[in-house]
Parts: structure tokens; sequence; C-alpha cells
């Protein structure tokens, strides 16, 4: 595995210490997910920011990854994708009910949901490498 250097914008901390405690969790968890993901997958640059107020994780031949929970929809909180890509379209192609999706644009979790790590895993690899894949079918069969 290759050292992953994390670019870290400096409201990232601040983002996270204003979510209430019991979310603040949840979403360290999707984070260190990511984190380690962009490690197996030989990643050495991976940038952390906010877009659109939400934690934002980018890597070079990737697709934007966001999180958050939102007040409007409190019971829950999700992994964001960009909406006019294949990737959540491809997700629910391969894993079907396994996640809960919004629209082309997120996984869902519940505050009390199990996350399947391993799939979850796969979706993250692919978008961290969504460019070098999204030409293939069903994005290379997500690691088939």
């Amino acid at each position: 595995m290759s050292a992953l250097n994390i670019k870290q914008h400096p409201e990232i901390a601040q983002k996270f210490s204003n979510y209430a405690p019991h979310i603040h969790q949840k979403l360290l968890h999707l984070r260190q997910l990511i984190l380690d993901t962009a490690e197996e997958q030989s990643i050495t640059n991976l940038e952390e920011t906010l877009k659109w107020g939400e934690p934002s994780y980018i890597a070079k031949k990737g697709s934007t990854i966001r999180i958050d929970w939102k007040a409007k929809s409190p019971e829950q909180y999700a992994m964001y994708f960009k909406y006019t890509s294949k990737l959540v379209p491809t997700f629910k192609a391969v894993y079907g009910d396994l996640f809960r999706y919004e629209k082309t644009r997120a996984i869902v979790f519940g505050l009390d949901d199990e996350v399947p790590e391993m799939a979850l895993k796969e979706c993250i690899a692919v978008a961290l490498r969504y460019h070098l894949l999204k030409e293939k079918p069903l994005l290379g069969a997500m690691n088939e």
C-alpha cells in the first residue's frame, strides 16, 4: 500500500465538530472508510474539503464523494455522488436493495443501520477511480 497524502482544508475540522455527537461518529466512520479505501486503491493524493457545505473527498481520476447529515431528515445520513454520473445507477444494478438510495445521487443510511462496509468500500473505490472506469460496462463490474 502507498502512503496516502490528505490535503485537508482547515474548515473540515470545524464542520465535523458542529455535528451532534451521535452523527459525528457516523460521519467519521464513513470518512474512515473513504480514507482506508483510497489507501487500499494505491491513491496517493486525496483532497478533503467542503463542497456545498459538506465534507467532500476527491482523487485526481475520481468523482467527488460527499458525506453529510441534514436536519430536514434527522433519522438518516448519506454518502453523496455526482448525480449525473453513472455511479449510483451502477450501485443499484450491482447491489440492488442492499443499500437505500436517494435517486441518482446518494446512498442513504438510517441512524441504526449497520453499514455494509465491504460493499460500500467497493462503491467508494469505483468513485475514487471513476474517470478511469466510466466507459466500462457496469464501471468494470465493480471488481467482478
